[in-house]
């Protein structure tokens, strides 16, 4: 089984729509969408969806009523200003969205009033499309700990692939060289950093690379929209090579991939992007020949 994770270091280059693809072309694959903070594959892979369950990932104060005395220590102590003054009864109130869930007003409550419990984050789903087996999640608004879901969500796509003996987990990531991103490459086969042909493209490319390098995790390129500018695209794959980064594929800008996504198909699949799908699945048949060296 090769886990092989869709990555790039700015938002908006392609990435979910030749995960997308890619998923078609893998033939039997589990589909993994870590990009929690953002999910959109499932708007082209139209999942449907299974299984659901509350993800956790960390803890919340609340004030018991019956048992604060209004003495205003954990006012005093909150240095997150999630703590406020109430006209009525408990004299105190938290805010759960200011809540940094860092546990000192419980601690430190002399009368035990301020409950420190487990607080719902988001969702993980497991559901089936067209092409295979998705796993996918959404982060609640202005929650945190999302590489823990994205690790929850690698973990559960690695088990349906081993239960089913899926020869491939086709990841698509999130943007970026964060916290998100770390959790969902750590660990995989290969990364395939897409990026596109501008100044910030090159750039960020060139962050994901390192990041990729550090935890010495195999990486490939994808130069997608590589038309719109040969000067950038040719600097870029001079860069990408002399790290020693394989370019497995150009793909040229082409409408077809916004016309597929608005008939939510990948553009592979979609009648009217032949020339486009032909890119990517060159891409696709170069990435697996060197994976299976």
């Amino acid at each position: 089984m090769k886990e092989i994770v869709v990555i790039s270091g700015k938002g908006g280059t392609g990435k979910t729509s030749l995960a997308a693809s890619m998923a078609v072309l893998a033939g039997r694959a589990v589909v993994a969408d870590c990009d929690v903070d953002a999910a959109d594959l499932h708007l082209v892979l139209d999942p449907q969806i299974r299984e659901k369950e509350d993800f956790s990932g960390g803890k919340g104060a609340r004030i018991l009523s019956g048992k604060c005395s209004g003495c205003g220590k954990c006012y005093e102590l909150c240095r997150f200003d999630a703590v406020f003054k109430n006209e009525g009864h408990p004299p105190y109130l938290i805010d759960p969205v200011a809540c940094e869930g860092c546990g000192v007003c419980s601690h430190f409550c002399p009368e035990k009033a301020v409950e420190f419990v487990p607080v719902v984050n988001g969702q993980l789903f497991v559901s089936e499309t067209r092409y295979g087996p998705m796993v996918h999640a959404r982060l609640g608004i202005a929650e945190e700990n999302s590489g823990k879901l994205v690790s929850l969500v690698r973990g559960r796509a690695k088990t349906i692939a081993e239960k089913e003996n899926f020869p491939y987990i086709i990841t698509d990531g999130p943007p970026g060289i964060g916290c998100p991103v770390i959790a969902s490459i750590t660990g995989a086969d290969a990364v395939l950093i897409v990026t596109e042909p501008t100044v910030s493209g090159e750039h960020d490319m060139e962050r994901v690379a390192d990041l990729a390098a550090y935890f010495k995790i195999p990486a490939f390129l994808c130069i997608n929209k590589y038309d719109l500018n040969p000067g950038i695209s040719r600097d870029i794959e001079t860069k990408a090579r002399d790290r020693g980064i394989c370019v497995v594929g150009k793909v040229r800008y082409d409408r077809a991939v916004t016309d597929a996504q608005l008939e939510r198909i990948p553009v592979v699949l979609f009648e009217g992007g032949v020339a486009v799908a032909g890119d990517i699945t060159e891409a696709w048949n170069s990435l697996i020949k060197h994976l299976s060296q």
